[in-house]
């Protein structure tokens, strides 16, 4: 009972720390416009701001899932957290386009510290029953902190421009706190030892090329897949939905809100249930065939309602998606937790830093065109992993 409470605490902790980091990212969508006036910077300088966060994480993530396989999830945790609070405070004190840079690098690297830290912690936390649940958990924080963020930053706004970044960096700073004081090592030092040496030495850039001779390289493959399609359909639908359609921003909340929160409510209760009843393998078979059916389906709809239903079930078959391929890696990454975390977060971010770009000048193109790329990409993964699932049948019914 005493181990259960334990590992509870951990992972609702674990929760917060990931809610604070997403949360502070979604704190600057409602006060980017008047900081763009403020300090007389373009839109296109925006989207380097955006692709800088993401590029940062690229680069340090899987450095990142090294050291906590080496140094202990808890320090780089506790370090993603500190360095967090200072790219907030940064961008709240920021009166340059210099500083709003530095600080989305330094916010880039702390999720970069983060993110395979947390993952790898509650893969060591949990057992082979437990792990879905506990993905699923993690998940949900970050969605959470997607959904909420913007809404916080909002209202704080309404007290001073800045005041948003001052209370996310002092929220950082008090989770690193509580982090530094209150949660266990889930890594001995002898497993430490054992776990780092065999990737001490590989660049990021041979860690990406050499993933494919890993038996989990399908499923890192489908990470890209999955951060590019949704990147690529976030990044413009309110613009195709304002194009096509008319819808006035409030329309286009309400959409996004609502889907963000159903996907949240899914990872909390029932996902662990779905992916122990169907296994991961159908599960991502199934989400990513949903998932592109339904976002080419948008281009054919029309009718607020109709939009809405089809926006549902993508958002809802990726928040399923994304948990459920972390589950089968961390199951296959054995004892290197760490690594594949960070691989995991690496490709992640070459999705959202690809999906956003390309999203862009397609819609330049036409309208309907980043959606078709984005269905393409995510039919052709879906026959990828149906194939694969096959030749996991055959293989154990002739073992």
């Amino acid at each position: 009972m005493e181990l259960l409470l334990r590992k509870r605490g951990a992972i609702l902790l674990l929760m917060l720390n990931l809610f604070l980091i997403f949360m502070g990212i979604g704190l600057v969508i409602p006060v980017m416009p008047k900081y763009m006036t403020l300090l007389d910077i373009s839109g296109s300088v925006v989207g380097l701001l955006v692709a800088a966060f993401s590029l940062t994480q690229l680069l340090f993530s899987p450095l990142a899932g090294r050291l906590s396989d080496s140094l202990g999830r808890k320090k780089i945790i506790v370090a993603g957290m500190l360095v967090f609070a200072l790219s907030e405070w940064l961008f709240g004190i920021a009166n340059s386009t210099v500083l709003l840079f530095a600080a989305r690098f330094l916010g880039g690297l702390g999720a970069a510290l983060i993110m395979p830290a947390v993952m790898a912690y509650t893969a060591d936390m949990t057992t082979n029953e437990e792990r879905a649940r506990g993905m699923g958990l993690i998940n949900a924080a970050i969605t959470t902190g997607f959904i909420i963020g913007p809404g916080i930053g909002g209202y704080l706004a309404e007290y001073g421009l800045r005041v948003p970044f001052y209370a996310a960096a002092v929220a950082g700073l008090a989770a690193a706190a509580l982090t530094a004081f209150i949660l266990p090592e889930s890594l001995s030092s002898a497993a430490a030892g054992k776990k780092a040496a065999p990737q001490k030495r590989q660049s990021l850039w041979s860690m990406l090329i050499r993933s494919y001779r890993e038996p989990y390289f399908l499923s890192l493959i489908l990470v890209f897949v999955m951060s590019f399609g949704l990147a690529n359909y976030e990044t413009i639908f309110g613009l195709f939905v304002d194009h096509k359609f008319g819808f006035t921003p409030k329309d286009i909340a309400f959409i996004l809100t609502f889907g963000s929160i159903s996907g949240a409510v899914v990872q909390l209760t029932v996902f662990g249930w779905i992916l122990n009843k169907f296994g991961e393998r159908n599960v991502i078979t199934f989400c990513l065939l949903s998932c592109g059916l339904f976002i080419l389906l948008t281009i054919f709809v029309g009718g607020f309602w109709m939009v809405f239903a089809v926006t549902f079930i993508v958002f809802l078959s990726i928040d399923i998606l994304r948990p459920a391929i972390g589950t089968q890696m961390s199951r296959m990454a054995e004892e290197r937790q760490g690594y594949v975390a960070g691989l995991n977060s690496a490709f992640t971010s070459l999705g959202n830093i690809a999906g956003p770009v390309i999203a862009g000048l397609l819609f330049d193109v036409d309208v309907n065109y980043p959606y078709v790329l984005a269905a393409v990409v995510l039919m052709i993964s879906f026959v990828l992993a149906a194939r694969a699932g096959a030749r996991e049948k055959t293989a154990s019914a002739a073992a």
